[in-house]
């Protein structure tokens, strides 16, 4: 057996938030976007949150979609979207957590979540942060057709 984790720092986004990624579970289940969520590694010890979302939804060249959520106990959080074509990827990622490249609350922007921008959300809390996304890829869904 290893030893104790250390405190998180300034710089770490500390462990999942595992009460946090299960109220986003129950959220995420119940949209109609949503075909199945499920947690890695189990719902026992969950550090992502994985959304698959219903591609009926989508054009018939979208192969896949997926929405990844990561929550920890610090409030730092990851939504990352991912749309697949075949090899091809059209992505983007809410983010909160310590870095260098731009404030602690940043989007990385479409299609490949190369340029970061700045964010400023009027809430953290998960079901506001939950609400951002998900209007997102509303947007997103209803410019593809």
């Amino acid at each position: 057996m290893g030893p104790p984790p250390s405190e998180p720092g300034a710089d770490s986004t500390g462990p999942p938030d595992r009460q946090t990624l299960r109220l986003l579970e129950r959220q995420l289940a119940a949209d109609e976007l949503v075909a199945e969520v499920a947690f890695d590694p189990d719902p026992y010890e969950p550090r992502l949150l994985r959304a698959t979302l219903d591609r009926d939804s989508y054009p018939d060249s979208v192969t896949a979609v997926r929405l990844d959520v990561r929550w920890f106990t610090t409030g730092d959080f990851s939504i990352h979207y991912v749309e697949s074509r075949g090899d091809d990827r059209w992505e983007c990622r809410w983010d909160r957590h310590p870095n260098a490249h731009n404030a602690r609350v940043h989007f990385h922007e479409p299609p490949a979540c190369a340029t970061v921008t700045d964010l400023d959300l009027s809430s953290l809390h998960p079901l506001d942060v939950y609400a951002t996304a998900f209007e997102a890829v509303e947007r997103r869904i209803r410019s593809l057709w």
